[in-house]
């Protein structure tokens, strides 16, 4: 991690423990006290189990891409993305290009485009779960929930720019013509602001487009393999919201479970917002403040919601650096870009496949 991450790092803890002040670390430590460890436990085996889920989702897409690849090598890369993902401040999108580059590394006879739109597609499917459940959220807060309309207007919002990027990216496959104009948006701006080896990168972005084009299309081809993943996508966000429901549980906890997953979608919304890593802090204030709202002692919410993102965050987290040095060293030298994608996808063409 550079100085950067870090630092928003410590920033982001830093508002976390402001916001366990506000409330009472004392009472917040006697809410701790009383946890069940068992159900504990449990959350912790249905956040291990979709690690598994996210796992085999990738290797059903990359078999449908022609790519070979185990679950046993797939794993790693999974715990890598997920980790690079809560360190850096990008939206949850900084591990994508990383798990990309350790597939293109890792497997024979696969460009850095096919691994790439592999990753894509799997990001694709966790979206379409995720705008369904979002949209319901959202009508339903508007209903039983007392916000201010500013704030139903920006979770409206960030569902329908999330929606129209995937769709951008499903048309942009489907049709040549579109995919040739955003290629074109693209180049432009690379113009406006790389003017050195201008010509090199532009190539580049045309090659990776048209081969980001070809797999997709492949991928989108083969319906039953897309039931198939989508199914699994719609189980990962159901253990997602179990996990979180069984931490509040432990704590004995009288919380209705749709009100558990409106209140996870909409910090997976907030969390998607580039400001901290992760999401770490804003996420977890805003999830006290509307685990209160809905009657659950602020205490109580306070401690369950550091519980979850123990193990929600800082355990995918450690897991992923645990895992890291299995790929070299200059798989950390590529990390310590900070997830940029731009950076990471110029390093690639300097880096051998396997």
């Amino acid at each position: 991690m550079d100085k950067k991450t870090v630092i928003l790092l410590i920033v982001s803890v830093l508002v976390l423990l402001g916001m366990l002040y506000f409330v009472g670390i004392d009472e917040v430590i006697a809410a701790l006290k009383m946890a069940d460890l068992n159900l504990i436990a449990l959350a912790i085996g249905a956040q291990v189990f979709t690690y598994f889920l996210y796992t085999w989702r990738w290797k059903i897409l990359n078999k449908i891409a022609g790519i070979d690849a185990s679950f046993k090598k797939l794993l790693p890369m999974v715990l890598v993305g997920l980790a690079v993902n809560n360190i850096t401040p990008s939206g949850r999108g900084g591990g994508e290009p990383v798990r990309a580059y350790l597939l293109f590394r890792d497997t024979e006879g696969s460009t850095f485009d096919e691994t790439f739109a592999a990753v894509v597609a799997d990001r694709a499917l966790d979206t379409f779960p995720f705008v369904l459940l979002a949209a319901i959220t959202i009508s339903s807060m508007a209903l039983f929930f007392d916000f201010d309309i500013w704030l139903l207007a920006v979770m409206v919002l960030a569902v329908v720019v999330i929606l129209m990027l995937l769709f951008a990216i499903i048309y942009m496959c489907i049709n040549p013509g579109f995919g040739m104009r955003v290629e074109g948006w693209i180049l432009a701006l690379v113009r406006r602001f790389y003017k050195k080896n201008s010509e090199s990168v532009e190539n580049s972005i045309h090659d990776a487009i048209v081969g980001f084009q070809h797999t997709m299309i492949v991928l989108m081809s083969n319906r039953k393999g897309l039931a198939y993943t989508l199914t699994l996508s719609f189980a990962i966000w159901i253990f997602e919201i179990l996990r979180v429901y069984l931490v509040f549980l432990a704590f004995g906890a009288d919380i209705n479970l749709i009100v558990i997953g409106e209140v996870f979608i909409v910090s997976c919304l907030v969390g998607m917002i580039p400001l901290l890593p992760g999401g770490l802090g804003t996420v977890d204030g805003l999830m006290i403040l509307l685990y209160s709202a809905a009657g659950i002692p602020a205490s109580v919410s306070a401690a369950a919601t550091v519980i979850e993102r123990l193990i929600s965050f800082w355990m995918a987290t450690m897991l992923g650096m645990a895992v890291l040095p299995y790929f070299g060293s200059s798989v950390l030298n590529n990390i310590s870009l900070t997830g940029s994608p731009e950076e990471i996808e110029e390093s690639v063409e300097s880096q051998p496949n396997d």
